[in-house]
């Protein structure tokens, strides 16, 4: 068996500069997603989300980015899970991408509010079925007995609503307006690029390089 303190990675697929990044963080972001995206890594959109509970307890787990624009990056999801509790007490989250095949790594860091409610009925509407069936079914994060109870909350709300169900009044996105973005890439000899966007009194981007 390979020992964990063997396994080693050598980082020269690209490097990071002042010269060829965007000045503000959103445009090289976009930039970055849409190379993953083209170069077909495995589920580019997907991202850890981490918060913080009332005890100051942290959790992380991994949801997926469903729009970004200058108001910030949106996802979806259950308003009372784990993770909605949270935010409901502490509204302040960070988020990381990290794709591998690209030797790149973008944490993000911000404010975190609930989206309007057009807006979340509008993408609740472009879900499929199941997906949309499935938001009902599921009490997300609390205990239940059996995998069986899942499934016979699906088949309860499927024959209930048939093929409109509505959106969930516990389901919604949520969007968090970042004040401070790190991008990421490996370099060799663990010398890697970090670049830190951070807002400054003037709100403006202030550009920095971290050591890694």
């Amino acid at each position: 068996m390979t020992q964990l303190s063997d396994l080693r990675k050598i980082y020269e697929r690209a490097e990071l500069s002042e010269e060829a990044s965007h000045a503000d963080p959103g445009e090289q972001f976009s930039q970055w997603l849409a190379e993953a995206i083209a170069a077909q890594v495995p589920e580019p959109n997907a991202m850890t989300l981490a918060t913080v509970d009332k005890r100051m307890r942290p959790s992380t787990r991994v949801v997926l980015i469903k729009g970004f624009d200058t108001q910030g990056i949106t996802w979806f999801s259950n308003y009372e899970s784990r993770k909605g509790r949270e935010l409901a007490a502490n509204p302040w989250a960070a988020l990381q991408f990290h794709w591998v095949e690209l030797e790149r790594v973008v944490r993000i860091e911000g404010r975190v509010d609930k989206i309007g409610e057009a807006e979340s009925d509008a993408y609740f509407a472009s879900r499929p079925l199941d997906s949309r069936i499935g938001a009902w079914a599921s009490p997300q994060s609390q205990v239940i007995s059996s995998r069986a109870v899942l499934v016979a909350n699906a088949a309860r709300y499927g024959a209930r609503f048939l093929l409109q169900p509505p959106r969930p009044p516990h389901w919604g996105g949520y969007r968090l307006q970042a004040d401070c973005w790190e991008f990421w890439q490996g370099r060799k000899s663990r010398l890697h690029d970090r670049l830190r966007y951070r807002l400054g009194s003037d709100q403006q981007w202030i550009r920095e390089r971290l050591a890694p």
